[in-house]
C-alpha cells in the first residue's frame, strides 16, 4: 500500500502544483474559468495557494507521513469545491472527470496513511 500511496502522491503534486502555479500567476485558461464559473479573480489566486500548499505538504509526506495526510485532505477537500463548481455551473461531465479523479486520489491517499 505504501508504494501505491507513493505513485498517487506523485501524481497529486504535479497536478496540483501546475494547476495551482497557473491559476497564482493568471494563465489565460483559469482566468476565463472562474470567469465562467462567476467567482471573483482574488478567489482563483486563493485556491492557486491552497493547491500550492497542498502539494508542498504531500511532498514534504515522503519523509513525514502526517504532512501527507494533511495536503491529501487539503486537497480532497479543495476538489470536492471543485466538483460543486462544476456542477453548479452545469458543466458537462468531461469537464468535471479531472478534479473528480484528483479528488477520489486525494482521500485515497489520505485514507492509507489514515489506516
Amino acid at each position: 500500500m505504501e508504494i501505491l500511496a507513493y505513485v498517487f502522491q506523485a501524481i497529486l503534486i504535479l497536478m496540483f502544483a501546475m494547476a495551482g502555479i497557473g491559476k497564482v500567476v493568471g494563465s489565460e485558461m483559469h482566468v476565463e474559468g472562474f470567469e465562467h464559473w462567476r467567482l471573483p479573480q482574488w478567489f482563483r489566486v486563493l485556491t492557486g495557494i491552497v493547491e500550492i500548499v497542498g502539494a508542498a505538504l504531500l511532498l514534504i509526506g515522503y519523509w513525514a507521513p502526517s504532512y501527507a495526510m494533511a495536503g491529501a485532505l487539503v486537497l480532497g477537500i479543495t476538489g470536492i469545491g471543485g466538483i460543486v463548481t462544476h456542477i453548479r455551473a452545469k458543466d458537462t461531465f468531461k469537464e468535471t472527470l479531472t478534479i473528480l479523479i484528483l479528488a477520489i486520489l486525494s482521500f485515497i491517499v489520505f485514507f492509507i496513511y489514515y489506516l
